[in-house]
């Protein structure tokens, strides 16, 4: 061999490996930048998350952080709820107020109306409370806040108002099956001690009968609702 050839020879295969990574490099950083660019065009995919809504106050989200810790929902997948007394202890709030904090929240809530004396869903309750179920939007928790309306003692109206809470929360474990539920309901039951709904609550959706809206209807109930608070 040309003993001057050698040496470029020598070099050349010196540097071959070093021409070849280099090379593999920048085909991989190519096809890193097509994968990325790929990417950037595709649909993004959406991801549930809570929304702060306008009408999550500084004082309500203190309740409903009362609320979920002292009587809405437990780690052991047991559902408890709140009676009068302790929803009193709960809100710190004169009843008028505690209802006015969720007037707010009108367009994403219904009050489910019981027949007189009546623990019992009808089909006109079961659509509401499915219409307002799927209206999640990446809500955590849902609310089932259960009343009676003044006639008969209150011991008899607060259990009244404990059995339509609980109603409510069996028709959703029927319904949905979700193993998620019970880490998501909140049970509050106020028999007719705490505060009674007055007319502003008749812009909510309800399931009773359309025309007039009576106190007492109102009363008959649990309003529900997803809160979209992040606590």
């Amino acid at each position: 061999m040309n003993k001057v050839l050698l040496p470029a020879i020598l070099v050349v295969a010196a540097f071959a490996p070093t021409v070849l990574a280099v090379s593999w490099v920048s085909a991989a950083g190519a096809r890193l930048e097509e994968s990325q660019s790929a990417q950037s065009e595709a649909p993004k995919v959406a991801i549930a998350s809570a929304a702060d809504e306008a009408y999550c106050t500084p004082q309500l989200k203190l309740i409903l952080r009362r609320v979920l810790k002292s009587c809405g929902l437990l780690d052991s997948g047991e559902v408890r709820g709140c009676q009068p007394t302790d929803a009193k202890q709960v809100a710190t709030l004169a009843g008028g107020d505690f209802n006015a904090l969720f007037l707010p929240m009108a367009q994403r809530a219904g009050v489910v109306e019981f027949d007189f004396d009546s623990a019992q869903i009808d089909p006109n309750d079961q659509t509401l409370i499915d219409k307002i179920y799927a209206d999640q939007r990446g809500a955590s928790y849902f609310f089932v806040v259960a009343r009676s309306s003044p006639e008969g003692s209150v011991d008899h109206n607060r259990e009244l108002s404990k059995q339509r809470a609980e109603a409510l929360m069996q028709y959703l474990r029927d319904k949905y099956k979700d193993p998620d539920l019970d880490r998501q309901v909140g049970l509050l039951w106020l028999g007719e001690e705490f505060a009674q709904l007055d007319q502003r609550f008749c812009e909510w959706q309800r399931s009773g009968a359309e025309g007039a809206c009576a106190p007492e209807n109102l009363n008959r109930s649990a309003f529900i609702s997803w809160i979209d608070c992040q606590l």
